[in-house]
């Protein structure tokens, strides 16, 4: 019983460093959304002061590798404290 209590506890800290990760992930994520929409905004008065300005393709191509990276960044950071918690539970 004692040992299955201990157990849950160390799914608890697993699970609450997980959670912390993702926050920390949501608000990297909001701060890039702003920065994206500055860009946007900029590159929008920009195009209208001068026709022809900016590649929609590569602000695109930039925006996917800059997301890509995120996510791996995430994958990263759990797959961190999965190895954790399995060598936390063999030391046990």
């Amino acid at each position: 019983m004692l040992s299955r209590l201990q157990e849950l506890r160390r799914e608890e800290e697993t699970l609450l460093r997980v959670k912390a990760a993702l926050h920390e992930q949501l608000t990297r994520l909001k701060v890039e959304e702003l920065a994206l929409q500055s860009m946007i905004r900029s590159r929008d008065e920009d195009v209208a002061a001068a026709p022809g300005g900016g590649d929609p393709q590569q602000i695109l191509g930039q925006m996917d590798n800059e997301a890509a990276i995120n996510q791996t960044e995430l994958q990263l950071s759990i797959r961190d404290y999965e190895e954790v918690e399995e060598e936390e539970e063999s030391d046990s």
